[in-house]
């Protein structure tokens, strides 16, 4: 017998990992009342792969995400173990921050939160189906035959969808090791018309720290001071902890080999696709054949348990083969394992089955975000989880929703990747795939985004103020740098020298001295009052402008071409079949995908110069172009 719940919710949110607590957040602080529901309530927000949050391109969506009103980099500051930025010896636009997390802590309070949510309440369930009428969402069923109505409902099941673990020629139902597994909604989804796929992924084993000689290991130390992720947090004053880094060697590798003939990937047990940028330690030692070893990075994984990880030693290989391929590796000879490595294979719908807002195109009210989509890591998970929060208040509301361009942000970039291009393999986040990165930095995120956060409700008042102070300031220094013009006499050019720079021939300007590579904001402020005291991300916001400031024009401009096209608006019902010029796999594609734009057509694999001029040619007859 079913049982109804009594209130019907604005948004359903189904999965309380890192896309739906953001998901589930954005849409309650936006003022809608939600439900969160989750397989286990006490593993909110966990952390089943490595300790960590950021990285390269993925510390740009955490900014992003803060920018936007979203949680994870509030909790990563208050939890992290650990601080370092990543790339800095390169240029600005592939600067990124990455920090240890405590896990534990991470997860309890990202769990305080949600609980503490007004107009969001928390219920753990499995659910089984998605309720649909018309093809609009109605509501979802739990397997215990509870109903919960709701006007939107967004999937967001990370690796829980028929999650299958295998450690050597064992394998079982599960979310993750020792949870439960979702076995009937995406069978739920076949039926509605969805395409579903198979993934693969995996983790490392889990060690003993006190079997673990630390000793004979390179120490790995964060940054001091530790550098925020939040444009909130003043500063970071947890205790820090150091990481470690070894590697594997000749002997691990054939201990490794001999395992093959009882691992599930090489004995054809796993046949989905694994995570090409994150392989198992079997996948590197074959495909990398030649090389002697490979990096291991030994990270804590909270100050209150013994537990580390051996970051890239991820396994499914039978336990016998684990231990003995662990206590090969220099510093762990007498390492224990507490949690084995394993693999697990999910099911996903593959994105090109979604709008640019993360709403089905199949069923309207229906959103995805994370793993369910195809991608791997909790910040690509997080940063679509609070793009689907907006948007499924946006739908209830009966408003547009918001769409981020690829100029605009590397949310931007991952959701038109996935929407456009679709993915047959887990997608990663990399500084690569933007074209526009000089102008996406990840301190720049909040210049870029925070309006948006405030306009939707998710940035409060005071944070607000506190970006509209920094906008002034650079802006101030920007014109007063230009205000202030140096004379080629002996006095002046004496400074320059003392500050490491040639001398002048004729009059310059701070701002044109500011350019030359050598010269630093901070020596400045002796040919000009007030700008010894600005505020660091003043500062280095200036800097950038300055000395890169050819490049940016350039790019600049690259984006008003960019822009011209995602203007030119496809409208939705176009019949491609009936365009004369247009070959059957364009036609095929075009009408699969339907892109929104001449610009998100154009990204699409496989459409050609002549299709584009076709369609362009099409919106001209039409007025719209």
């Amino acid at each position: 017998m079913l049982t109804t719940y009594p209130k019907e919710f604005d948004v359903i949110v189904v999965g309380a990992g890192h896309a739906g607590c953001e998901a589930a957040l954005a849409s309650a602080r936006m003022g809608h009342s939600v439900l969160l529901t989750t397989i286990d309530a006490d593993r909110i927000a966990h952390m089943s792969c490595n300790p960590s949050i950021g990285g390269r391109a993925k510390g740009h969506l955490v900014k992003e995400i803060d920018a936007l009103g979203g949680e994870m980099a509030k909790n990563i500051d208050e939890t992290g173990i650990q601080f370092h930025r990543l790339n800095m010896s390169r240029g600005p636009a592939v600067w990124s921050s990455r920090a240890q997390a405590d896990m534990k802590l991470y997860s309890q309070r990202m769990k305080k939160i949600i609980e503490n949510q007004s107009n969001l309440r928390l219920k753990q369930a499995i659910v089984d189906e998605i309720l649909v009428e018309d093809n609009i969402v109605r509501g979802i069923k739990t397997s215990i035959d509870e109903v919960f109505l709701g006007r939107t409902v967004i999937l967001t099941t990370g690796t829980f969808l028929k999650g299958l673990i295998h450690i050597g020629l064992k394998h079982w139902s599960g979310g993750r090791i020792s949870e439960l597994s979702s076995e009937k909604l995406s069978d739920c989804l076949r039926k509605l018309g969805f395409e579903v796929g198979r993934l693969k992924t995996g983790t490392c084993p889990r060690l003993d720290e006190r079997t673990i000689d630390f000793s004979s290991m390179e120490p790995q130390y964060g940054d001091e001071p530790p550098c925020p992720f939040s444009f909130s947090t003043e500063k970071i004053e947890r205790e820090q902890m150091p990481c470690y880094i070894t590697y594997t060697n000749q002997k691990t590798h054939d201990i490794i080999r001999s395992g093959f003939d009882r691992s599930p990937i090489f004995t054809g047990i796993i046949k989905s696709r694994g995570v090409r940028y994150c392989p198992s330690i079997e996948d590197k030692i074959v495909k990398f054949s030649g090389k002697e070893r490979h990096q291991i990075f030994i990270e804590p994984e909270g100050i209150n348990t013994t537990e580390y990880y051996p970051n890239g030693l991820y396994t499914s290989l039978p336990i016998d083969v684990q231990i003995k391929m662990v206590r090969s590796i220099r510093g762990l000879e007498k390492a224990e394992i507490i949690r084995p490595g394993y693999g697990i294979e999910f099911d996903y719908a593959d994105p090109i089955q979604l709008k640019p807002s993360l709403e089905t195109k199949l069923i309207r009210g229906l959103f995805s975000a994370g793993q369910i989509n195809g991608t791997t890591g909790y910040e690509e998970a997080a940063a679509q989880g609070i793009m689907a929060g907006i948007n499924a208040v946006k739908y209830a509301r009966g408003e547009s929703p918001l769409i981020l361009d690829r100029s605009q942000a590397y949310i931007g970039v991952l959701i038109d990747d996935l929407v456009t291009k679709g993915t047959k393999e887990a997608y990663r986040m990399f500084t690569s795939r933007a074209e526009y990165r000089l102008l996406l930095r990840e301190d720049s995120a909040d210049l870029r985004l925070m309006p948006f956060g405030h306009e939707l409700g998710l940035i409060d008042d005071s944070i607000y103020k506190k970006y509209l102070k920094k906008k002034e300031n650079i802006e101030k220094t920007l014109k007063r740098l230009g205000e202030i013009k140096l004379k080629p006499n002996a006095a002046t050019n004496s400074m320059l020298k003392n500050i490491g720079t040639s001398h002048i021939k004729n009059p310059v300007t701070l701002r044109e001295l500011l350019k030359r590579p050598e010269v630093n904001i901070d020596e400045l402020y002796i040919f000009g009052e007030g700008l010894k005291n600005l505020p660091q991300n003043v500062k280095d916001e200036v800097s950038f402008q300055m000395k890169y400031e050819g490049y940016i024009k350039l790019q600049k401009e690259q984006v008003e071409r960019f822009k011209k096209f995602e203007y030119l608006k496809l409208p939705p019902d176009i019949d491609y079949y009936s365009m004369i010029g247009l070959s059957n796999e364009v036609k095929e594609k075009l009408t699969n995908i339907k892109p929104t734009s001449l610009g998100q057509a154009g990204r699409i694999s496989g459409i050609t110069p002549t299709a584009l001029i076709i369609l362009q040619i099409y919106l001209k007859k039409r007025k719209i172009a």
